[in-house]
This record gives structure tokens, sequence and C-alpha cells, in this order.
């Protein structure tokens, strides 16, 4: 070892050694700090300030020896490889298609993967600017004039837009009235949402899996605050008067909301066309590959809305030297900065994932979302079809245009017919007792063929 090197060696080692005594640099209390702060709060360790119940807590060891990278690596596979291979002909709010690699070569790069927030804008211009495009798409694709960042997922979308309502509506009700399709998941997250804000979910029955206007104008009234209708529905179905919907929304000064996604939107009624005054889902169908459970909410509203909008909005400005800049914009709404002005809880947002979306769409540009909006509505047509042919099958239920998915009735037994087709490898919901629900995409329409001879055997 040379004279320079052993010198260089001991500075790291003195550095590294002063940094042990001072503290972490990321959390940079000294030893004599944290005595001195347990001490002022009457503690006797930093464990003491968590409570753990015993139940849970664990001193001994987990008994798990050291291995090399690559013996991990290959334990792993093993363990991973362990597990049933089904393709999953599932929808029901989770969709599946297909994520071009480029999405995640421009997403994962450090400047947009590390960048936490956008508090300083300063900073933050290349990751600001993508987040307003995001929303620009969607101003497109609804019609409306003002999409936020996002929200956590379509559940927590649908709370907020009803709390929205019931702030800027002029009724004296606090009643949300929601379609009968709408899934459980998100109906009791609306619900949670409501139950400290004195307001009710009431549910309105709908016909051949459709909205009927008629039967929705018996349902609303001037306690009705909110309307919801989702295009497509849970079970795939296209609703085919959205305006009428609009014009019982109206007739009662009810807010309409419309819960769809960025596909469905490149082919069905532009939103505010329909009257719609606020647009609610996931957005996540478009940059990224099911995640069962978390999602992209997506969120756009009416221009009169803009101040009580939740959650974050990226607006475009200049600098003082007449540059184009972009800010996060109107944070008074949010808890951080004026929690009595607040207009949401959210205080955080899905910015990566409204990233990769946004990558996604431009991807795909104008024609390519069409042509993906047109698949969607092909391919079901098409394995119903299939699957009707097959005797003691009835495809589909409803005899409506399909979005994706569809029900199917069998005569044997729904659940046993979908515990039989896993058993083939295949995934699909049994929704009651002989009804199961399909759902075909580009991600898995090369399986088609043989998801409708695997439902041939298990229904012959």
């Amino acid at each position: 070892m040379t004279q320079k090197t052993q010198s260089m060696t001991q500075k790291i080692q003195n550095a590294s050694s002063k940094r042990r005594s001072e503290g972490n640099p990321f959390a940079p209390h000294t030893g004599e700090d944290v005595e001195a702060m347990l001490d002022a709060i009457g503690a006797e360790s930093v464990e003491e300030l968590f409570d753990i119940p015993p139940s849970v807590q664990f001193e001994g060891s987990f008994g798990i020896e050291s291995a090399s990278e690559q013996a991990v690596v290959q334990n792993v596979s093993d363990t991973l490889a362990r597990n049933e291979q089904l393709t999953e002909f599932l929808g029901r709010g989770q969709y599946d298609h297909y994520v071009p690699s480029l999405i995640d070569n421009l997403s994962l790069r450090s400047e947009f993967l590390t960048s936490y927030t956008q508090y300083q804008p300063e900073i933050a211009q290349g990751f600001l600017q993508a987040l307003f495009e995001y929303q620009s798409m969607l101003v497109e694709l609804t019609g409306l004039e003002v999409a936020n960042c996002s929200m956590y997922d379509a559940a927590t979308a649908l709370g907020e837009a009803a709390l929205l309502a019931d702030r800027v509506r002029g009724t004296s009700g606090s009643q949300v009235l929601v379609s009968d399709l709408v899934r459980d998941e998100r109906l009791s997250a609306l619900e949670n949402y409501l139950a400290g804000a004195d307001m009710t979910v009431e549910t309105y029955p709908t016909a051949n899996g459709a909205t009927d206007p008629a039967t929705l104008a018996d349902h609303v009234t001037d306690e009705t605050v909110m309307v919801y209708v989702e295009n497509p529905t849970a079970v795939g179905t296209v609703e085919e008067d959205l305006s009428a919907v609009g014009d019982v929304s109206d007739e009662h000064n009810a807010a309409f909301c419309l819960g769809t996604d960025p596909v469905a939107l490149a082919l069905l009624e532009e939103p505010a066309s329909v009257g719609a005054d606020i647009v609610i889902g996931d957005a996540s169908v478009l940059g990224l590959s099911p995640a069962y459970g978390m999602g992209l909410g997506l969120f756009a509203c009416r221009e009169d809305y803009l101040r009580q909008v939740p959650g974050r909005l990226v607006g475009v400005s200049e600098d003082a030297s007449d540059n184009r800049a972009y800010t996060l914009t109107l944070q008074t709404r949010e808890q951080h900065i004026r929690r009595e002005r607040a207009t949401s809880n959210i205080c955080t947002n899905q910015a990566w994932i409204a990233l990769r979306t946004a990558i996604h769409i431009a991807w795909l540009g104008a024609t390519g979302l069409v042509d993906l909006g047109e698949e969607c509505v092909e391919l079901p047509r098409e394995l119903a079809a299939d699957l009707d042919d097959i005797e003691g099958v009835t495809a589909p239920v409803h005899d409506r245009h399909h979005f994706r998915e569809f029900l199917a009735e069998t005569r044997q037994d729904a659940e046993q017919v979908a515990a039989d087709l896993e058993g083939t490898g295949f995934a699909v919901h049994a929704v009651d007792d002989h009804r199961i629900q399909v759902c075909i995409t580009d991600a898995n329409r090369s399986e088609r063929d043989e998801f409708v001879r695997a439902v041939r055997e298990v229904v012959a």
C-alpha cells in the first residue's frame, strides 16, 4: 500500500468514526442529543415511544443464515416457481393492458424515481411538466376544464367527489345516490368517507345492466347531493343514455359524477357532453400492470369547482425571466398549508404512477388509444359469441355493448365452474350462483381459444 493510499484510507476511517460519534447523517442526533430529548419527555429509551403490543413483539433471532446474492436469488426463484401459473380472465376494476418497455426505461430514471414530492419547483421542473401533461390529457379526454395530479385510487376519488359535491351544491340534503352495479369494495370506501360528514349512501336499481332514467328519476330527490354512475359498469356494460342521467341530476341540483378510465374515455361519450360535473376512476389501466389494490385515482371536474378540488394541481406560469415555469398551485386547499381551509385530508398522491400513465398515453397517441378502446369492445364481443356456442352457457347475459368484460350464465354452479377452470390454468370471477364474469384485453387475447376449450370441457 502506498503512502498516498494509506493517507486516503485513514481519512475515510476518521470520517466514518466521526459520523458514528455524531449520529446517523440522515437523522443527525448524537447520543447526547437523544439522551437529552428522552430526559425532557420522561422516557427511559426510544423503544418506550412505540406502543407495540406484547403479542406481536419479537425479541429472538430469526435463525436465517447469511447467504450470497446468487444463492438468495436462486432460493427466491425456486420458491416463486412453486406458485400456480394462472392466465387471468379477471376484471372488475383490475385491468391488464400491455405496458411497453419504454415506460420502465423512462419512469425508472433517477430524476423521476427518487423525486418524492414536487414542492420545490426550482428543482422539479421536469416532473412538474410531466404532471401538467397528465392533467392536460385528462382534460382533453373528459372535456372538463380541471384535472388534478391524481388521487390514491378510484375509491378515494369517489369519496372526495361526494365531499366536493356537498360543498358546492346548494341542496340542503345529504344523500349520495349510486348505481346498484357499483362494486362492494368501492361502495364501502365511499361509506367510510361519508360517515363523518353526516352523509348517507343509497343505491338505485338498474335494468339489464344499465341505468334506466325513469327509475333513477323516482329515486332522486331534493335531498340528493350527487348521483354516481359508472361507464363502463362493473359488469362491463356500456351505459347508453347518460345525457338523461345528467338531466335528472340537474333537475334536482345534484352533481353528476361519472366513473370511467382513460381507455374507455378514448371511445365512449365525452363526459362533459353528457352533463357530467365530476369524473373519477382508475387511470392506472395504462402504464401499470394490475396491482390488486393500488391504483391511480383520476379526478376531473368543471372549472367552477377549481378551488374545491382535492389534492394537488400543477399550474403553468412564467418566472422572473419570462421563461415558462411549472409549480404546484392553490395549495391552500391542502391541510398542510391552512388546515381550516383544507378541502381534503389527502396530502400526497400517486405522482410516479401518473407519470407512467402519461407516458403510456403519449406512446399510444390519439389513434393508438382509440384502437385500444375499439379492441376492448371487439374482443369481449367475439369471446362472448364463442362461449355462447357452448351448450350450458349463455353469453353475454346482458343484451348490450360491453367493454373489456361481460357476464356469462352457466347451467352448472358458478363457483364450481370457476374452481374447475382454475384447475385448467384459468381464473374468472364467480359473481353469483350461475354467473361468471370474464374479462379479455390485449394482454390475454392470445389465450382466448384455449380458454374457450377449457370452458367447454368443464361445463360438459
